[in-house]
Order: structure tokens, then C-alpha cells, then sequence
């Protein structure tokens, strides 16, 4: 990866507990399940339901191109991201 450029993902985690769905960015997608697990980093929306597991991941070579999708899909219905990370 290069550093100066970093390739941006967006990601969908799914609770293993209660089942929910989480969207968001990142540039590294095993250490931000990690914070999302184990970690003050970890989104607020996530520290109920741990742990997390990713069922989903999209590469984009920009930030902002990320984050458009990211708003893209938290614009979706469940059912519709459920189809889209195919579970």
C-alpha cells in the first residue's frame, strides 16, 4: 500500500451477538475490527454487541470516493445490505 496514497475501504461488520449491521471507512480493515472488538477506538454504536465480524468490504482509492459510498449504503434498508454482503 502506498503510504502517501492509502487505498480507502468501506466495510459493513454484523454483530455476532444480536445480529446488527454497521457501516464505515477505514484504511485498514482488520485493525478497525480490532478497535471495534477490543478498543476505546471502537465506534460508540459498537461497544454493545461485541464481538463484530466483517461481512462485507469495498475498495476505493480515495477518501472522499469512501465516503460517498459509505453514505450510499447507510441510505440503504437492512434488507438491502443484507443482499448487498450477501447473508
Amino acid at each position: 500500500m502506498d503510504q502517501d496514497h492509502p487505498t480507502w475501504f468501506v466495510y459493513i461488520i454484523q454483530s455476532m451477538v444480536t445480529g446488527r449491521l454497521y457501516t464505515g471507512i477505514t484504511t485498514s480493515t482488520s485493525r478497525r475490527l480490532n478497535e471495534h472488538n477490543t478498543s476505546k477506538h471502537g465506534a460508540k454504536a459498537t461497544k454493545a454487541g461485541r464481538p463484530w465480524k466483517i461481512v462485507h468490504t469495498e475498495s476505493f482509492p480515495t477518501k472522499g470516493d469512501a465516503l460517498c459510498r459509505e453514505a450510499a449504503i447507510k441510505r440503504l434498508r437492512r434488507s438491502d445490505k443484507i443482499l448487498l454482503a450477501g447473508i
